[in-house]
């Protein structure tokens, strides 16, 4: 009866081709026609400089290492996220959007402004532009301020909330959020009867302002400042013309909604699944509510 462990492959100690013995000297058992002294620690077998991973105790070959990542126990944050640790991948990657979008409205003179923009009497039969209307922004001003002011309050909140509800919950925060805004700018403007055309990330911003206001109770001194910030941003709304405040509103009122859902079934996936679809119908129809009152 054999003690050797199980996980060994059957040639890591001379049964295979990677062995060597009288067959010749031991290979790497990823590239074959390389010749290989060192073996790992975990498994056994031979393996090349280019296969080898430092480990705590002498070398692991990569295999071993990949195998250990996907047996490792995922790591959870207090609301729920996967704790990745690392660049706030989403975070980032939507400024690039923005300022991807914002090149494209440049470069074609206005046509991605006019196709993707949110007009409110096109909302019935084109309601993406509910969505990507939250990727462009103002092109009015020599200097893009309506794209930086957004983008940089992106950059300074987005990376703690991302961290906190992890990738997936972050983007759908994010999404909503927009979607939210739109939805309540293209309402009041078909109430009010006045056709209206709006652009910008506003409504998602003020969604994370609405997460960060629900986190600032739940966790007391975890946000600091935040509702000072948010009054200005708010007040900004009402006193500068052309500034579609409906959007702040919508995107406060979904950001914070979603932001207390998500806080509160951190701990339940299948739960937040089930919310968040939810809200997703619950802002489908009130944008076949707003499309049908703007048309």
């Amino acid at each position: 009866m054999s003690d050797r462990d199980p996980g060994v492959p059957p040639g890591a100690t001379g049964g295979g081709p990677w062995s060597g013995g009288p067959a010749g000297p031991p290979v790497c058992p990823r590239h074959p026609e390389r010749e290989a002294y060192v073996r790992c620690q975990r498994c056994g077998r031979p393996t090349c400089p280019e296969c080898q991973r430092e480990a705590p105790v002498g070398v692991q070959c990569v295999d071993c290492v990949a195998e250990a990542r996907r047996q490792a126990p995922t790591v959870r944050t207090a609301l729920g996220g996967t704790a990745r640790g690392g660049r706030p991948v989403v975070t980032y990657a939507l400024i690039a959007a923005c300022v991807l979008a914002y090149a494209l409205q440049l470069a074609s003179g206005g046509v991605v402004t006019g196709l993707f923009s949110l007009a409110t009497p096109l909302v019935a039969t084109e309601p993406y532009r509910l969505l990507t209307s939250a990727f462009l922004h103002s092109t009015g001003s020599l200097l893009p301020f309506h794209l930086l002011l957004n983008m940089y309050v992106l950059f300074l909140t987005g990376p703690a909330l991302e961290q906190l509800f992890g990738r997936g919950r972050f983007l759908a925060l994010y999404l909503l959020s927009a979607l939210g805004g739109s939805v309540a700018f293209t309402l009041v403007q078909g109430l009010l009867g006045s056709p209206g055309v709006a652009v910008g990330a506003s409504g998602a911003v003020f969604g994370l302002f609405g997460a960060l206001v629900v986190l600032r109770r739940r966790f007391p001194g975890g946000v600091r400042s935040i509702g000072v910030v948010l009054a200005i941003n708010l007040a900004l709304g009402f006193l500068i013309p052309g500034i579609a405040w409906e959007a702040h509103l919508g995107g406060l009122a979904v950001g914070a909604g979603v932001a207390a859902v998500l806080s509160r079934t951190a701990r339940q996936p299948r739960a937040q699944l089930v919310a968040l679809a939810a809200v997703v119908v619950a802002l489908a129809l009130l944008a076949a509510v707003a499309a049908a009152v703007a048309a």
